[in-house]
């Protein structure tokens, strides 16, 4: 198979900054996605309905002339959340999740839940909804090691939280770890998982070996190749409890390149022609358009997109951008480390 048309995709966990970042990336999504959940880390982050509205209205003004594209917006969990907020913000057709970081586990997290029993009023009132919980699955406990950190959230946090709140509806988003993608697929349809791009691509080995390779690492940080064989096993699979989130993290290049660089993975330019070249090796690709298309929206209960994206496979390879330039500073596209023969057409 040489060319595949599917659904135009969706990306279901996004980071679009503010400011001039947000001016100089917003294009490299909106090329290829229809709609993307939007993560609300912000400084300060997006934590009101109004707050939110407000955001969006700054990525509607950012989107070059002409493109089409629906920001779906989330709210950043606080331990001073108001669920009547959420509530109204859900009612009204803003927000589509609710994030929850754990204090301290990511980029601009520091004002995430250190205490669940603070915001149990806000989960149940989400489970009274519908409203997903999108969870970033990792502990911050000093005395955990960060490669076993998604594990134990699943353990200590995710699966507690989830039997303390029947009916919550929770994306386990980016994970990381073959524990990861067991648990999703024990668990019923209240239940879905996001798994990035690089993650499917790269190890921990990338990471290390050779030398320190700043723009590989992330937040979850990538594991060893039996778990980066369990997630392209999942995502490749069909399973609708998988669908693509690309955690796509623009970061200007000094935040990347210094004594303490900042995690993430600049993706949006090119995961389309990435991800067609894992699901061909796997002799999947049939099932692209599950994962990147149809799986998502099925369980944020949403429509599949009319419009589709027709990717190509030809002799030479895919070129993109090294940088993408802005007004933030230059941010280091995702380079695979080997030749992508795919292309997005038109």
């Amino acid at each position: 198979m040489t060319q595949i048309t599917i659904p135009r995709p969706d990306d279901w966990h996004l980071h679009l900054r503010d400011g001039a970042m947000l001016q100089g990336i917003v294009p490299e999504t909106t090329r290829h996605f229809a709609r993307a959940i939007i993560m609300p880390n912000l400084v300060p982050p997006v934590v009101t309905g109004a707050q939110a509205a407000a955001y969006r209205d700054r990525i509607l003004a950012a989107l070059p002339e002409g493109a089409e594209f629906e920001p779906l917006m989330t709210l950043y969990l606080t331990e001073d959340t108001d669920p009547a907020d959420v509530a109204a913000a859900a009612a009204s057709g803003l927000v589509k999740a609710v994030k929850l970081y754990p204090a301290g586990a990511t980029t601009n997290s520091a004002s995430g839940v250190r205490d669940f029993g603070k915001v149990r009023p806000v989960l149940e009132k989400m489970a009274e909804i519908g409203l997903p919980l999108c969870v970033h699955g990792e502990v911050t406990d000093p005395a955990v090691d960060i490669f076993d950190r998604e594990a134990v959230f699943i353990d200590r946090v995710l699966d507690p939280v989830r039997r303390a709140t029947p009916g919550l509806r929770v994306v386990m988003e980016h994970i990381t770890t073959k524990n990861g993608v067991d648990y999703a697929r024990a668990q019923g349809d209240d239940l879905g998982a996001t798994i990035t791009t690089h993650h499917l691509i790269i190890n921990r080995n990338h990471i290390l070996v050779g030398g320190i390779k700043p723009h590989y690492y992330c937040l979850p940080v990538a594991k060893r190749e039996e778990h980066r064989l369990a997630l392209v096993e999942a995502a490749t699979s069909g399973d609708a409890r998988f669908f693509l989130g690309t955690d796509s993290a623009p970061h200007a290049d000094p935040a990347k390149e210094c004594g303490c660089g900042c995690a993430g993975c600049f993706t949006a330019t090119n995961t389309m022609a990435l991800l067609a070249h894992v699901f061909e090796a796997e002799g999947k690709l049939g099932n692209l358009a599950k994962f990147a298309s149809v799986n998502g929206p099925a369980f944020y209960r949403l429509a599949v997109n009319a419009d589709t994206l027709t990717l190509e496979k030809t002799e030479a390879a895919a070129t993109w951008p090294a940088k993408i330039l802005t007004g933030a500073g230059p941010v280091t596209v995702f380079d695979p480390g080997f030749p992508v023969y795919w292309h997005v057409k038109g």
